[in-house]
């Protein structure tokens, strides 16, 4: 093959063309739109065309001699695959000794050279760390102009689904009493307004959503936030008359998405403006006068709507039974079809997601449905495609005697869901009945967890690890990742996660968080357990308020994979508790051939 014709190098020199037109010796695509979004639209997926890895997250860097893509340990086999042939080079985050981008652009580059990174896509945050080590080392930053003007003609145009209202009994909390409460809350800080650019913060905030971005029902736009109104900007023609007067009816008045620049910069000296610089790019910052004294802070927005009221729980839960439904049809289907039909990773999205979208409230799916057997497991953030899949039965048998990892979810009016589950595909060895005894382990001993009230999300990690740990295997990704209500699949502001912690991480009542531990055998299988957890209120003593997790997901865990004889008796009584809720929930949404497998699979041990 001649990999000068390669997709990707062919883009790449076509960047570099223009890098020269312009005086950069250096590019920097982030993988961030304007509202610095973990999934983008196609008109910011500038980091994958350029690339080639379609990957949710990595970062590239190009320079006039070398390309390289960061990436963590998630996407290491995947983005191996993909820039194979490309002349990008991985750089495997995380690993001994590798640099991140920062480090690695500060050392290559020599000093008095140019690093340009488009501004608008940049968070304030991170071109703050950025800077200072571009300083340190004597290269000039530029984040005035878009570095991929020129170089990418095929840009697509930005989205224009429409902009509609979450509605009564779902949204269960008035656009005019949010507002009340933010400004409450800008109050406490002194602020005057407050800029909201991060999507699902604006979609929860003002009672709309929108298809803008794939699998995450929200939609492009910022909102300014007066002691008065609210100004807010999006694309023109997504908001429809009748929505428009609704909005203006509580003081939010829709003006064109592009002007939000201009809004900033013509804010009065005397206003205090409270914005996240997690949650905002450089170039909206850069917009204000310096005149208008800036207080940074998390998004008010952020920490309510993690909250989740009474009110929206219960929808959650009612939620979570019609995907438990839907997954039961599925499986019962899948079981029988084993050795008998055709079943490939794709057969079983297609399968799987046709089931949800029968379920009353079903909008959409939460993210593409990951389908990994045997080997393909391994890659946790796998994806199978008509290119590239495996087949897992036909009627002559089943592939090989493997697991198949399923992690899938979906988007309903009353919650947004995430479920993974391991299958035996044929007869499990017992190095795979180990695993995913371990994993399940984990996972038990993190639903279980009992903690001070305000316990940040990270402090519980190592809950979920020790049962791994105890055998010296691990995870590479977090156990654990805030869920919204109707909303992105991922939200903070409280990881269960090595992360660095932070005040905002707290765990409170309502929150609703993922448990996901995991382990990854390259080559052979993958394996993880996850339910989605609500935060609750337990018993209170003399030492303060405490919380534990109510586990919301109701799906059975095939006993079939495990290694019983590892399993305490207490684990035994969870798992055991866990399946006859799962049946009690589930039995009256089910008939047939999956109110029979429902039965099957969650009989006691």
């Amino acid at each position: 093959m001649d990999t000068r014709t390669q997709p990707a190098r062919l883009r790449i020199d076509r960047l570099r063309e223009q890098m020269d037109a312009h005086g950069f010796d250096a590019v920097l695509l982030p993988s961030s739109d304007p509202h610095l979004s973990e999934y983008l639209p196609g008109h910011w997926r500038a980091r994958e065309w350029f690339s080639g890895f379609t990957g949710s997250m990595a970062t590239l860097v190009v320079t006039t001699e070398r390309a390289a893509l960061f990436a963590d340990s998630r996407y290491w086999v995947q983005a191996e695959a993909e820039l194979a042939g490309s002349g990008v080079e991985l750089v495997k985050v995380g690993a001994p000794a590798a640099p991140g981008h920062v480090e690695w652009i500060a050392a290559t580059l020599k000093r008095g050279r140019t690093l340009a990174v488009d501004g608008a896509v940049l968070g304030l945050a991170a071109a703050q760390t950025l800077k200072g080590a571009m300083d340190a080392a004597g290269i000039a930053l530029r984040t005035d102009a878009d570095p991929l003007a020129g170089a990418w003609p095929e840009r697509p145009a930005l989205p224009v689904a429409p902009v509609v209202e979450h509605r009564a009994p779902h949204a269960t909390e008035p656009r005019a009493a949010k507002l009340a409460r933010l400004r409450a809350a800008m109050a406490e800080r002194g602020a005057s307004h407050h800029l909201v650019s991060t999507l699902d913060d604006l979609a929860w905030l003002l009672n709309l959503r929108g298809a803008d971005v794939d699998y995450n029902p929200v939609f492009l736009g910022h909102a300014l936030v007066g002691p008065q109104d609210v100004r807010l900007f999006v694309g023109a023609g997504k908001v429809d008359a009748t929505l428009a007067a609704a909005l203006a009816a509580d003081g939010v008045r829709v003006e064109p998405y592009e002007q939000a620049r201009a809004a900033l910069a013509a804010l009065p000296a005397e206003a205090v403006l409270l914005l996240d610089p997690k949650r905002v790019t450089l170039a909206l910052r850069e917009a204000l006068p310096d005149a208008v004294r800036v207080v940074e802070a998390v998004n008010p927005s952020t920490l309510f709507k993690s909250r989740k009221s009474a009110a929206e729980a219960a929808f959650v839960r009612e939620a979570m039974a019609r995907d438990g439904a839907a997954m039961c049809a599925f499986y019962a289907w899948f079981e029988q079809a084993l050795g008998r039909e055709t079943v490939t990773e794709l057969t079983v999205a297609e399968r799987l997601s046709a089931e949800r979208a029968r379920q009353p409230g079903y909008v959409s799916l939460s993210f593409p449905v990951i389908a990994g057997y045997a080997a393909n497991g391994a890659l946790p953030h796998y994806r199978a495609t008509p290119e590239a899949h495996a087949t897992i039965s036909t009627p002559q048998g089943v592939a090989a005697d493997s697991l198949l990892l399923i992690d899938s979810g979906a988007q309903y009016l009353g919650g947004t869901t995430d479920v993974t589950r391991v299958w035996p595909i044929g007869t499990p060895s017992a190095a795979m009945k180990r695993d995913v005894t371990l994993v399940l382990k984990g996972t038990i001993a993190l639903s279980r967890a009992r903690f001070p009230r305000g316990t940040p999300g990270p402090m519980l990690d190592a809950l979920a690890r020790a049962p791994l740990w105890a055998e010296s295997l691990d995870f590479g990704h977090g156990t654990g990742h805030g869920v919204g209500y109707f909303l992105n699949v991922h939200e903070g502001p409280q990881p269960i996660s090595k992360a660095v912690v932070a005040p905002e991480m707290a765990m409170e009542t309502g929150m609703v968080t993922s448990v996901e531990p995991g382990l990854y055998r390259p080559g052979r299988w993958g394996v993880r357990i996850e339910n989605l957890v609500l935060a609750v209120e337990a018993p209170a003593d003399e030492f303060g308020d405490f919380l534990a997790f109510e586990t919301l997901t109701l799906c059975p865990i095939d006993t079939r994979t495990l290694e019983l004889a590892r399993l305490r008796d207490d684990e035994r009584r969870w798992l055991n508790a866990y399946h006859a809720t799962v049946r009690e929930r589930l039995l009256p949404l089910v008939t047939g051939a999956a109110r029979d497998w429902l039965l099957a699979r969650t009989e006691p041990l």
